[in-house]
């Protein structure tokens, strides 16, 4: 432990440090990200449920922000948002727009006839494609447009987006509901895989709460049925932002930071951000510092 009389370390600079938490502020974007897969998988009610919660979505005149996907999950989710007159941007790295985009893992297949319906290509033109460098910087924009985020079933990339979100929630980047929609019980993995952590010390236990789950009937036959859509956006309307417990770590004067982690400074909307970034250098320089005076001096 630093003493903060020792010449070395910057006293009152690491707000980081300090013992008041102060929680980051709610969004005001009616905004949602989805996360979801780019395949179709092998469920009728997951196909369903991405169609429920498109249509929910434009209802509820909430735009969808998604990760660019004509297929899948994707395609369903936004297609439904498109085909009930709502607002649709898809955020997608470079590399993949090029190649044509992601391709199903699975070669699914539409199971209705309304799903098809959605998938078709030329509704497309009506979503507003935003094109980035990276997929960093994919789930940066994304998560700096919205105030909350949904998680349908999908893979690896799926599990990794809401994980991140979860995690900004947890050291105070932002403060905004992660809802999951459990369909055929499909995120009851993920669920004991926190339970697990919170039983073995590695997540507090009011964390938990940090993602929802939304579980739908019991019976797993009524789940093609059920409205996944007015449950997520129900959900949503219920987060109390004020009975989050954050980490004490101040990012930007405790306003959401949600486009912080990418280091740029040129995305609109990100006023207050470059003077943060000059304190993570700022921090970062003095690390080093640390780190070569105290090697000098033989303390590590």
């Amino acid at each position: 432990m630093h003493n903060s009389s020792d010449p070395i370390f910057p006293a009152c600079k690491l707000a980081i440090l300090s013992e008041q938490s102060v929680m980051v502020a709610p969004s005001n974007s009616s905004a949602v990200a989805v996360y979801c897969a780019a395949s179709l998988g092998k469920q009728n009610a997951f196909q369903l449920a991405a169609l429920s919660l498109g249509h929910a979505l434009a209802e509820a005149k909430r735009p969808l922000v998604y990760g660019g996907g004509n297929m899948g999950i994707m395609g369903i989710v936004s297609g439904a948002v498109i085909d009930e007159g709502g607002q649709v941007t898809g955020i997608i790295p470079y590399a993949i727009h090029a190649a044509g985009g992601e391709k199903d893992k699975g070669n699914g297949v539409a199971k209705t006839e309304s799903v098809a319906e959605v998938l078709d290509e030329e509704r497309r033109g009506q979503i507003e494609t935003v094109v980035v460098n990276s997929m960093h910087e994919r789930k940066i924009e994304m998560a700096k447009r919205v105030g909350a985020f949904v998680g349908l079933p999908g893979g690896y990339g799926t599990f990794e987006e809401i994980l991140e979100v979860v995690t900004w929630n947890q050291i105070n980047i932002h403060n905004k509901p992660v809802i999951l929609l459990n369909v055929l019980s499909y995120y009851n993995p993920l669920r004991e895989l926190i339970r697990n952590g919170v039983r073995e010390g590695f997540i507090q236990p009011h964390n938990e709460k940090l993602c929802v789950f939304v579980d739908g009937p019991t019976d797993h036959k009524d789940h093609e049925s059920f409205n996944w859509g007015q449950a997520a956006v129900d959900a949503i309307a219920a987060w109390q932002h004020d009975q989050i417990q954050s980490l004490p770590f101040h990012w930007t004067k405790d306003i959401d930071t949600s486009a912080i982690p990418n280091g740029k400074t040129n995305i609109k909307g990100m006023s207050g951000i470059s003077g943060g970034l000059h304190g993570l250098k700022t921090t970062n320089a003095w690390l080093k510092r640390v780190w070569h005076a105290r090697s000098r001096s033989g303390r590590i």
